[in-house]
C-alpha cells in the first residue's frame, strides 16, 4: 500500500498542507515539527509522488545537462566527470537528464515545463543558438566550459590557455626544442585555447614554431594513435608531444612502442585534463588538471540556488588549472 502526504498528516495530527512543507523544507514550519514529520515518513517509507508534487509547486523537478554533442569529441573521462559533479549536487532533489544538444532539430521541447533548470558543458560556438534560447525562454541557465560573448549568464570556465602554456613552458625548460602538438576537435573552443597557449609559450622562449609539427585529432584513442604515427614519419622527429587531451596522449603512447621507441626514453608524452588513468600509465603521464568535476559541482549549486530564489546571476568565473608532474618526460640538455 502507498503511503500518502494525507497518511502521514493523520498519524502527525497536522494538515496535509503542514506535511508538504515540512518535507520540503519551508521556513514555515519550526524544525522539531520538521523532524517530527521527517523521523515519521521515513518509518512509513514514504516516497514522494513527483507527478503531483509538481503540479502543485509548478515545477518539473527535472535538471537538464546538455552537451554540446556526445557523438564526437566528448571523452568518457570528460562525460563522467561532468555528470558526477552534477549529480553529486543535486542528489535525489532532482531528476538528472543528459543530452546532446546536437541531437535536436527543434528546441520547442525545451522549455520551464520541461525543464527547472538547465547546464550547458559547451564545448563549442554551435550550440550558441541553444543558449540563446534557454536565455530567451527565462530557463535558469548555467554555461560551463566555454566563456559566453553575446549572451548574459553565469559562466564558469576553466583556464585552458594558462594551462597549454605551462606544460608547453616545462617541455621547453626540460631541454626540448622539437615540440610538435596533437590537436583536439577542430571546432572546439579548447581546441583552440590550448593552441593559443601552446603557440604563446614557443614564442615567448623563441621556439620555432613547425606547421608540420602541427597534427589535427579528434579527442579520442584513435587520432592520437593516428597523428601520432603521422608525426613519427617526419625526417626531422619531435622530441616532445603536447597532446591537447590524456586520451589522445594514451594513443600517442601506443603508435611510439609499437615503432619500438620508449616513452620519454626517445619521444617524450604530455596530456591535458588529468584523467583517472593518467597517473596509473606506463609511464605515468605529465599533464594538465582541468577541474572539471569541481566546475560541474559548483554550477549545479549555482543553478540550485538560482531555483530557489528565483534570482539568476550573471558573471563570469575562472577556474585556475594546474600542471601535474610525473614521468612521460625526459629532461635533455638541447634539442636536435
Amino acid at each position: 500500500m502507498t503511503v500518502t502526504i494525507k497518511d502521514i498528516a493523520k498519524l502527525a495530527n497536522v494538515s496535509h498542507t503542514t506535511v508538504s512543507r515540512a518535507l520540503n523544507d519551508s521556513p514555515l514550519i519550526n524544525q522539531e515539527t520538521k523532524e517530527k514529520i521527517r523521523q515519521l515518513a521515513t518509518s512509513l517509507n514514504y516516497t514522494p509522488n513527483y507527478n503531483a508534487k509538481s503540479l502543485v509547486l509548478d515545477r518539473s523537478y527535472n535538471l537538464g545537462l546538455f552537451f554540446s554533442t556526445l557523438h564526437t569529441g566528448t571523452s568518457a573521462g570528460f562525460l563522467y566527470e561532468s555528470v558526477k559533479g552534477v549529480n553529486d549536487v543535486i542528489k535525489d532533489q532532482y531528476n538528472l537528464i543528459v543530452r546532446g544538444i546536437d541531437d535536436y532539430t527543434s528546441y520547442q521541447k525545451v522549455n520551464r515545463k520541461s525543464y527547472d533548470g538547465i547546464i550547458v558543458m559547451s564545448q563549442s560556438s554551435s550550440d550558441q543558438s541553444f543558449i540563446e534560447y534557454a536565455a530567451e525562454k527565462e530557463i535558469p541557465l548555467v554555461v560551463l566550459n566555454r566563456e559566453i560573448d553575446n549572451v548574459q549568464v553565469m559562466n564558469l570556465i576553466p583556464d585552458d590557455q594558462g594551462g597549454a602554456y605551462k606544460v608547453v613552458e616545462y617541455l621547453i625548460r626540460q631541454g626540448h626544442k622539437d615540440i610538435a602538438i596533437i590537436e583536439g576537435k577542430q571546432d572546439f573552443k579548447s581546441t583552440q585555447s590550448r593552441l593559443d597557449g601552446y603557440k604563446e609559450a614557443m614564442i615567448r622562449y623563441q621556439v620555432p614554431l613547425r606547421e608540420d609539427y602541427q597534427a589535427h585529432g579528434n579527442y579520442d584513442l584513435e587520432s592520437g594513435y593516428a597523428a601520432m604515427n603521422h608525426l613519427l614519419k617526419l625526417e626531422a622527429r619531435p622530441t616532445a608531444v603536447f597532446c591537447c587531451n590524456d586520451d589522445m596522449a594514451l594513443g600517442a603512447i601506443k603508435a611510439i612502442t609499437e615503432k619500438q621507441l620508449s616513452v620519454p626514453g626517445d619521444i617524450s608524452v604530455v596530456g591535458f585534463d588529468d584523467h583517472i588513468f593518467s597517473g596509473f600509465m606506463s609511464p605515468a603521464l605529465t599533464t594538465v588538471r582541468r577541474p572539471i568535476e569541481q566546475i560541474s559541482r559548483e554550477g549545479a549549486a549555482k543553478l540550485l540556488t538560482f531555483i530557489e530564489t528565483k534570482q539568476v546571476e550573471k558573471e563570469k568565473i575562472l577556474f585556475h588549472t594546474e600542471l601535474v608532474i610525473r614521468d612521460s618526460v625526459k629532461s635533455i640538455t638541447g634539442g636536435r
